[in-house]
């Protein structure tokens, strides 16, 4: 069971809306589903809800320390309430992933992530699950820092918002921790295949009934038909 649910960004209203906040954006949407409200806990760095879920509660950070120390928060949360690295996600952008598309991980490195390196040092385990919210890339290594701190494109604001909206859908099977379900909501990002046409008719009645008109060699049709 995922028991702390830490969403990444930036603090202040200058940052709301960049790429580096796609953690933030959906951490607010999942305190809206869950019913409660983020509210400042300076003793854990951040700000911090608690959801009730069949009985077990569930906790929600946004951390306040800005992104390269994001780690102070939710492993003050971890040791405070006694949850193990497995039992934590982090939410947050992901350069190698193109806008509209999400994917659920654990453990692993954090690919020059600074929010997930501190958070790898503060929990002093790489052990956590990840769910990557895709940015894309500008395509140039250099220009990175510049693009995490811009706000999106309309069109790729749009793709952002859907893939978030699809992950949520999980949240039920993420809290659980019923991980093979999740990803397979959350990793389904193409629309389902078209059911086949139905066949062309053949026979000479049928290829009357599609034109609205009577098989050839029948009788026309009554006043009361």
């Amino acid at each position: 069971m995922i028991k702390l649910i830490a969403g990444l960004g930036n603090p202040g209203p200058e940052y709301e809306q960049t790429r580096h906040n796609a953690g933030f954006w959906w951490v607010d949407e999942a305190a809206r589903l869950l019913k409660v409200s983020l509210q400042m806990e300076r003793g854990h760095y951040g700000l911090v809800a608690r959801a009730s879920v069949a009985g077990q509660s569930v906790w929600l950070v946004e951390p306040q320390t800005f992104m390269n120390l994001s780690g102070k928060s939710v492993a003050s949360l971890a040791r405070f309430f006694k949850i193990t690295p497995e039992e934590v996600l982090v939410v947050h952008d992901e350069l190698d992933l193109p806008p509209g598309e999400a994917k659920l991980k654990k453990g692993g490195g954090h690919a020059g992530h600074n929010g997930l390196r501190d958070i790898h040092g503060q929990l002093g385990s790489a052990d956590y699950w990840r769910l990557r919210v895709g940015i894309g890339h500008p395509g140039n290594k250099n220009e990175v820092a510049n693009w995490v701190l811009k706000k999106p494109s309309p069109d790729d604001r749009i793709a952002i918002a859907q893939a978030l909206d699809r992950s949520l859908k999980a949240l039920p099977q993420l809290i659980a921790g019923e991980m093979d379900k999740a990803t397979a909501l959350i990793h389904t990002s193409k629309p389902p295949r078209p059911k086949p046409p139905r066949p062309v008719a053949t026979t000479p009645a049928a290829q009357a009934a599609e034109a609205g008109g009577a098989a050839p060699g029948s009788p026309p049709p009554s006043a009361s038909d």
